[in-house]
């Protein structure tokens, strides 16, 4: 069971973004996550629900949120200004993805643990790669960007909570 509010069709915000991120690998894609619980979401949370063998109703309740994964740590927002050792892993993990999932014709990162606006640029063009909002911010849309085929993501990479992690 979870702590997290239930959520139902017509939600809006922060915890429907972290649902959808949740759903991610299992029901949506990282272009789903946009905080509007809507058909489309419904839908997916239905599918979830069926295959985890709970009573599918479409809602987010504290039983299905505990079968997300609700209660595991969110990966934190990164931006300019941001910094510490996860900025750093991020930067290292950028500069390992150029030509595969960041744009090659980045100049590589210094490893600083600094978010400014290199590392901000670097974000930029592997949401444009990726077909992503494109504002240099680190949320759950750029967390679940895919980055191999195997099926991994930038979240796995950094070692924070990836979707599908329950």
């Amino acid at each position: 069971m979870s702590t997290q509010p239930t959520i139902t069709e017509g939600a809006t915000g922060h915890v429907v973004r972290w649902a959808q991120y949740l759903l991610v690998r299992r029901e949506l894609s990282y272009s789903d996550i946009d905080g509007v619980f809507g058909p489309y979401t419904k839908a997916a949370v239905e599918r979830f629900q069926q295959g985890a063998g709970l009573v599918v109703d479409g809602v987010v309740g504290p039983i299905t949120w505990g079968a997300l994964g609700g209660d595991l740590p969110q990966p934190p927002t990164l931006r300019r200004g941001s910094n510490g050792e996860l900025v750093a892993t991020l930067q290292a993990v950028l500069n390992e993805g150029r030509a595969d999932f960041s744009p090659d014709s980045d100049p590589a990162l210094l490893v600083d643990g600094v978010f400014g606006p290199k590392t901000a640029a670097a974000v930029e063009g592997t949401q444009q790669l990726a077909d992503a909002v494109v504002d240099g911010v680190v949320g759950f849309q750029t967390w679940a960007l895919p980055v191999h085929a195997a099926g991994q993501v930038i979240a796995d990479l950094c070692g924070v909570t990836g979707p599908g992690s329950s």
